[in-house]
C-alpha cells in the first residue's frame, strides 16, 4: 500500500485518529552529523526520495514558502496516515521561520492550524484557520478543518454553519460529505448515508484519499444502522484502493472484532504495528484468538504509553483507556483516561469509551457528560445505547 495525500475535507475524519501531546524540551545535538533516528524506508523508495528533495529545497532556501509548505504537508500526511506524531514535529520545524500572524501566507497558516489541531490545541488551531480565511476567504481546507474541530467539540450547529459556508466554494461532493457527517451524528444516519452514497456515485474523478474518507464514513453509517453487508462492502471498497489509511484500517478492525472475526484482523494489521491505534487492535485480536504474540503486543503498547508519560506526552488517550480496560482489566485507570480524553474531545467513540469504562468501574456519575451528549445528539448506535442502558440500570 502507499500513503495517501489527505485532501481538505478528509480533515473531518482525520482528527479521530489524532494524538494528544504536550510540549517537551527537545534534544538538540551539537553536531549535525548525529543520527537521532532512522525512520522506515526502502532503498529506491519514491516517497523517501521525494522527502529528500523537499528537505534539500528547504535547506537551500529557508524562506521558500512553497518548499516549506510542501515539506510540512508531506510530513503531516505521513503522520495522519501512519499514526506517528513524530512527523508532526518535523512539519513544525519546516514552518518555524513563519510565525502564526496575519502577515504569514494563508497556506502556511493553514498548515500551522492543522498541526495545532493534531496536538489538540483546538483554540489556537481555530485562530490559525481564522487568519487563513481572512487572507483567503475561499480557502476550503481551512473551512473544512474548522468544521472538523467543531464536530470533535460536539458543536453541531456551528459545524453545520461551516459546512454551509464551505458549499459556497467547494464541490458538491465536498459540501455533501460535510453536511452528511453532521447529519449522521445527529440522528439521521440512514438519510445521510443515502445522500452521500448518491453524491459519490455521481462522480468518477474523486481523489483516492477523499474516496477512502467517504467510504469509511459510509461504512460507519451502515454499521451503526445495522446494515452490516453494506458496511462490509464500503470497507472492502476502501481497502481495494490499495492506499494505506490508518483510520480506515482501525475502523474496519473494530468492525471485525465486534463481529467475532479476530482472525481476519491479524493479516490486515500485521505490518502496521508501528501505529499505536493499530497495535491496539492487533493486541485485542490476538487476545481473542489466545495467541502468544498477544502478550508481546500488549507489553509493547504499555511501554509506549509509559514512555510517552515520561516525556510529559499523552498519546491517544482513547486508545490508552481501551488498553487499560480491555487488555489490563484496570477499570478505574481506564475511567480516568477516558474522562480526561472526553474533556478534550467529544466524538461518539470517545463517549462510548467513557460509558464503557464507567460501566466497568461501576461509576455512573463519571459518564454523565457522555450520557447527556447521547440524549441531546440523537446519535444512532445500538452498542452505545445498550451500554448506556446498562449504566442506567446500575444500582447506586
Amino acid at each position: 500500500m502507499k500513503i495517501h495525500q489527505i485532501p481538505g475535507l478528509a480533515a473531518l475524519g482525520a482528527v479521530l485518529a489524532t494524538s494528544q501531546l504536550t510540549s517537551a524540551a527537545p534534544f538538540l545535538p551539537r553536531d549535525d552529523a548525529v543520527v537521532l533516528e532512522t525512520l522506515p524506508g526502502r532503498p529506491g523508495d519514491p516517497a523517501a526520495a521525494e522527502l529528500r528533495r523537499l528537505r534539500a529545497a528547504v535547506v537551500a532556501d529557508t524562506r521558500n514558502v512553497d518548499a516549506a509548505a510542501r515539506l510540512a504537508r508531506r510530513y503531516f500526511d505521513m503522520a495522519m496516515a501512519e499514526g506517528d506524531p513524530r512527523y508532526v514535529g518535523y512539519a513544525e520545524a519546516a514552518l518555524r521561520p513563519w510565525p502564526e500572524t496575519a502577515a504569514t501566507p494563508a497556506e502556511l497558516l493553514l498548515l500551522h492550524g492543522m498541526l495545532r489541531q493534531y496536538r489538540h490545541d483546538f483554540a489556537r488551531g481555530m485562530a490559525d484557520f481564522d487568519l487563513a480565511l481572512q487572507t483567503d476567504p475561499a480557502n476550503t481546507e481551512a473551512r473544512a478543518w474548522r468544521a472538523a474541530i467543531l464536530m470533535v467539540q460536539a458543536d453541531y450547529a456551528a459545524a453545520r454553519r461551516e459546512c454551509e459556508m464551505l458549499a459556497e466554494h467547494a464541490s458538491e461532493l465536498h459540501a455533501t460529505a460535510c453536511i452528511a457527517y453532521v447529519e449522521a451524528t445527529t440522528g439521521h444516519a440512514r438519510a445521510a448515508h443515502e445522500r452521500l452514497a448518491a453524491a459519490l456515485a455521481r462522480r468518477t474523478d474523486v481523489e483516492p484519499g477523499f474516496r477512502i474518507w467517504i467510504l469509511t464514513r459510509l461504512a460507519e453509517m451502515a454499521w451503526r444502522t445495522g446494515d452490516l453487508a453494506a458496511a462490509e462492502g464500503h470497507f472492502r471498497a476502501g481497502l481495494a484502493l490499495g492506499i494505506y489509511d490508518n483510520f480506515l484500517l482501525a475502523a474496519y478492525a473494530d468492525f471485525l472484532l465486534e463481529r467475532g472475526r479476530a482472525a481476519e484482523v491479524m493479516p490486515l494489521l500485521k505490518s502496521w504495528a508501528r501505529s499505536d491505534t493499530l497495535l491496539l487492535r492487533l493486541a485485542l485480536a490476538a487476545r481473542q484468538l489466545k495467541l502468544a504474540e498477544g502478550e508481546k503486543y500488549a507489553r509493547t503498547l504499555g511501554e509506549r504509553f509509559a514512555d510517552a508519560a515520561l516525556r510529559g506526552e499523552k498519546l491517544h488517550l482513547q486508545e490508552e483507556a481501551r488498553y487499560l480496560l480491555e487488555l489490563k482489566g484496570d477499570a478505574r485507570a481506564a475511567l480516568a483516561a477516558a474522562s480526561e480524553n472526553y474533556r478534550a474531545q467529544r466524538e461518539p467513540r470517545d463517549a462510548l469509551m467513557l460509558i464503557e469504562a464507567a460501566l466497568a468501574a461501576r461509576d455512573p456519575a463519571a459518564a454523565a457528560p457522555a450520557m447527556q451528549w447521547l440524549e441531546s445528539s440523537g446519535f444512532e448506535s445500538a452498542r452505545l445505547r445498550q451500554a448506556a442502558l446498562r449504566l442506567k440500570a446500575l444500582k447506586p
